[in-house]
């Protein structure tokens, strides 16, 4: 697979990318435009719709709620409020918000709690590189890189600088414990392979 398309050729809002053509997958990060891949894989679907379903069912009746992509993430800088300014607009596979003030009729504004990326050949270099970056900058507290190929979850946290420590490497049959939605277990058996 090749690297995804990129516009570098001058800075993009998200007001830019509300007027592009729906049939057109982009995200921005720090006002550079990146193609999403083509439609996921059966693989990348199952993982994901499953640890989606698993997060959203353990948040019945709790403050916190899940949103599966596409949704849209507006993660501003500091001084930014007019969402039509925002430079970056990412789609995590899954985003979870505590704070639901944040999250706003188009999308969510500013970081979700927890963030996770389910890797395809496609995505993994962003994923693992400017994503990874752009989470720790904007204080997502727990990033998630889930990779079906080799079945493998990475869990990311901040230490108290703020700047994320050494991943958490779980395989089956390991069990995730999420550190922000207290309670929460994932157990890894059988997730790679649900069908």
């Amino acid at each position: 697979m090749g690297e995804p398309a990129k516009k570098i050729d001058r800075i993009y809002t998200y007001g830019d990318y509300r007027t592009w053509p729906d049939d057109e997958r982009w995200e921005l990060i720090d006002g550079s435009a990146w193609a999403m891949s083509p439609a996921p894989g059966t693989r990348h679907q199952v993982v994901t719709g499953e640890i989606y379903r698993r997060i959203a069912n353990f948040l019945v009746g709790r403050p916190c709620r899940a949103y599966i992509a596409p949704f849209d993430v507006l993660l501003p800088d500091s001084a930014v409020v007019d969402e039509e300014a925002v430079r970056t607009v990412v789609q995590p596979d899954i985003s979870v918000y505590c704070n639901r003030s944040r999250v706003r009729e188009r999308g969510g504004f500013g970081a979700p709690d927890i963030a996770v990326e389910v890797l395809s050949p496609w995505t993994h270099k962003k994923d693992l590189n400017e994503k990874l970056e752009l989470y720790e900058r904007h204080g997502v507290r727990e990033y998630w890189i889930v990779d079906p190929g080799n079945r493998t979850i990475l869990v990311f946290r901040p230490g108290e600088d703020g700047r994320y420590c050494d991943p958490v490497v779980l395989v089956p049959p390991s069990v995730l414990e999420s550190a922000v939605l207290e309670g929460f277990t994932l157990g890894l058996e059988g997730l790679f392979t649900a069908d």
